[in-house]
């Protein structure tokens, strides 16, 4: 991962951009000799996104399991043709 200060970003905005799009490599942001900001590629960031909701439902799940909140195969087979209908 590259380290960047923030006056850099400033003046180079644009290269260090085109590098990200090219490398897809994060860089970090310093700001007084202090991480300040992760700057990635809109392809990085969405995957990440995506893996975040995916862990965020399988965390809904195991919780749901530990409370007692689970269905039947019949009971979850029956509410899904009616959800779906």
């Amino acid at each position: 991962m590259r380290i960047e200060l923030v006056t850099t970003l400033k003046r180079q905005a644009t290269e260090l951009i085109a590098g990200l799009t090219k490398d897809r490599e994060p860089i970090l942001i310093t700001q007084h000799g202090l991480p300040s900001a992760y700057l990635v590629d809109v392809d990085t960031f969405e995957s990440m996104q995506r893996r975040v909701q995916i862990l965020e439902g399988i965390a809904r799940g195991e919780q749901a399991v530990q409370d007692g909140r689970t269905l039947t195969h019949a009971d979850a087979k029956d509410r899904l043709a009616r959800w779906l209908k």
